[in-house]
């Protein structure tokens, strides 16, 4: 599928979340390069699964080498981190062209995992974990 061409050096912004973690995204023209918090992609995340999932709305498009992706991460870890990124590439990629939503859609780049820690009860030692019980 073939992405129409933005006009004249446009920035496109986008936000994506993960668990905990919040990823600002911009889309701009260039050669592929990918920079996390002002870092090479792969100093700042590491692990070879992190890299495929940042890269996996780019690679479904085929646009990996049309731009250039400059993202600001905070929040969360590494893992979450990554799927928020590639939350807002693939929520930048639309804002580009529309004609890519269908394709993003099924392959389920652009919903929100809506899972989240579950917040700690009072009188146990987690959300449910409860305190050792001893009957003497």
């Amino acid at each position: 599928m073939a992405v129409n061409t933005p006009t004249v050096a446009a920035k496109f912004d986008a936000t994506g979340r993960r668990k905990r973690a919040i990823a600002r995204v911009r889309l701009t023209l260039g050669s592929g390069a990918i920079t996390i918090n002002e870092k090479e992609m792969e100093t700042y995340l590491g692990r070879a699964t992190l890299l495929q999932i940042v890269r996996q709305p780019l690679e479904v498009t085929n646009s990996a080498e049309r731009f250039n992706v400059a993202v600001t991460a905070h929040g969360g870890g590494l893992s979450g981190q990554a799927g928020a990124i590639r939350h807002g590439i693939a929520r930048a990629l639309v804002s580009v062209d529309e004609a890519l939503r269908p394709l993003l859609r099924r392959a389920g780049l652009l919903t929100r995992d809506p899972r989240e820690k579950e917040s700690k009860k009072y009188g146990r030692k987690r959300a449910r974990k409860r305190f050792q019980y001893s009957k003497r």
